[in-house]
Formats: structure tokens, C-alpha cells, sequence
């Protein structure tokens, strides 16, 4: 699927809104670096909210979207969302009990943040097994409320990750937000691991006798 191309709709949210239910989008972002939290945004929008606003046109899959925006989109999706909330499970939590169960206890905390109570949820891929819910292939990009979790995600985490270059310089976060380019491997290699690193992960493992 080429998701330069795709834009969300609200097909999903329309028939569960037409049982009468409270859906939540939720989506994760940092599953993958090797260094930072994994962050969960979930966001609800009402059954009379509609996507013919303007700004609607920039809410899609957060890797398609520049940081610039992401920022703005994000600005929109909390004036226009009836509810939003974010939660992480730090680099500790994800040595030790796993990136998959970190990710899903990063969502529920998510979810329970939210200013009211939800009834279903629609998440990209993933499910939760304790609460209904629908993983969706591909969902960040088809879906709009999974969609805005996404980019909610998404810009949360890189604020987080732009914190951390301040308070362990040298790793450049800011730039590479913890994924494994080219520059953090250098500088780990350098440096060794910081105390936001997954120890669980590789190359981090190397480093520690975890």
C-alpha cells in the first residue's frame, strides 16, 4: 500500500457510533529504537464530528507527515477531539517485561487517562485482549481516529527524546530520536549506553550483561 496516497476516513468509528458505542483510536509510536520510551496516544472524536474540516486533509499515517506537520496536526486534533490522552513505558519497563507487553501497557494507561470512559477501541494492528477492540492492518492509514493517535504519539515522543539530548548530551536524541542511524551507533560505540537505552535490545546487549 502506498500510504503517500492514502487518507483516513472514518468508516470504522461511523458503524461502531451507529451501535450506539465510544470509540478510541489508539496507535504507538517508538517500537523500535534502541534508546527512549514507547509512547501510546488515544483519541476519541464525537459521532457528529466530520473530516470535511481543512485541517482534516493533514491527519494521516505520522511516518508519511514531516515533524513540522506532525506538530500542527497534533494542535488540531486536541482542539477538535472530545478526548485525547498519551502514556509511556520507559526503556526499564520494556527490558523488563518486552517491547510487545510495554507497547499494549503503554495503551491501556492511554486509555484509562481518557476524560471518558470508552467502549471500544480501534488500534493499529494490535489488540487488546482485556478490552474490545479491533486491530486493523495498516489502520494508522485508513482509519482517522487511529490515525490522529498516531501523530499524538508520535510528537509526544520526539518532545520526550528532544528532553533527553539536553540531559545526556553526545547521543544526539534530538535528531535520531533513538532509532539506530548511523551517528547514534557511532556515538554509542563511543560513549556506551545511556541510562534511557534498552538494555534488552541489540546492539545495546553488547554493552551490559543483561
Amino acid at each position: 500500500m502506498n500510504l503517500l496516497n492514502v487518507r483516513p476516513t472514518l468508516e470504522y468509528e461511523q458503524n461502531l457510533w451507529e451501535q450506539g458505542l465510544v470509540v478510541a483510536g489508539v496507535d504507538e509510536a517508538g517500537r523500535g529504537p534502541l534508546a527512549g520510551p514507547v509512547t501510546a496516544g488515544a483519541v476519541v472524536f464525537s459521532k457528529t464530528f466530520s473530516i470535511s474540516h481543512d485541517w482534516c486533509t493533514q491527519i494521516r499515517d505520522s511516518k508519511t507527515l514531516s515533524e513540522s506537520q506532525r506538530e500542527k496536526a497534533a494542535i488540531n486534533i486536541q482542539k477538535y477531539a472530545e478526548a485525547y490522552a498519551t502514556a509511556s513505558c520507559q526503556s526499564d519497563e520494556i527490558d523488563a517485561i518486552g517491547i510487545a507487553e510495554a507497547t499494549r501497557s503503554a495503551m491501556r494507561q492511554a486509555v484509562a487517562q481518557l476524560k471518558i470512559p470508552v467502549q471500544y477501541l480501534l488500534i493499529d494492528y494490535l489488540t487488546l485482549p482485556d478490552i474490545p477492540s479491533k486491530g486493523i492492518v495498516h489502520g494508522d492509514a485508513i482509519c482517522f481516529s487511529i490515525a490522529s493517535a498516531s501523530i499524538l504519539a508520535k510528537v509526544t515522543r520526539d518532545q520526550y527524546m528532544k528532553q533527553m539530548d539536553v540531559e545526556y548530551p553526545g547521543y544526539f536524541f534530538a535528531q535520531h530520536k533513538g532509532y539506530a542511524t548511523s551517528k547514534h551507533l557511532s556515538r554509542l560505540k563511543e560513549l556506551g549506553p545511556s541510562p534511557i537505552h534498552r538494555h534488552s535490545f541489540n546492539p545495546i546487549k553488547q554493552y551490559t550483561l543483561f
